[in-house]
């Protein structure tokens, strides 16, 4: 196939150097219009969801998953900033453990460890 991985994601935003600003200084993301974030390879799922889904939050058209190493310490560091982190145990499972956040304009974000 011609399609080898994601090249970007690009969000509208009502303020983009804020918002970069956010994902560059709590996940580490080297974000915005000139940024290239090299990213560790790995498995990602690119999956459409019903319109009715309630996976995530309905006045939001898309979810992010972000995949992590260390979901404890990313939790507590981004709890110690003010930002709420959700973790449910029902998340916990054969494809690891996952937790959720809101970027600054409420875009979710779902955090993922790996079991493997």
């Amino acid at each position: 196939m011609p399609v080898t991985g994601i090249g970007g994601v690009f969000l509208r935003s009502r303020d983009p150097e804020v918002r970069a600003a956010w994902y560059r200084e709590h996940l580490g993301i080297d974000a915005g219009q000139n940024a290239l974030w090299a990213q560790e390879a790995g498995p990602t799922v690119f999956a459409p969801f019903p319109a009715d889904s309630d996976y995530f939050t309905a006045d939001q058209p898309m979810m992010l998953n972000l995949r992590v190493t260390n979901l404890d310490e990313l939790a507590a560091s981004l709890e110690e900033a003010g930002i709420n982190v959700e973790r449910r145990t029902e998340w916990e499972g054969e494809y690891g453990r996952f937790a959720r956040i809101h970027d600054p304009e409420g875009l979710p974000i779902e955090l993922w460890e790996s079991a493997n």
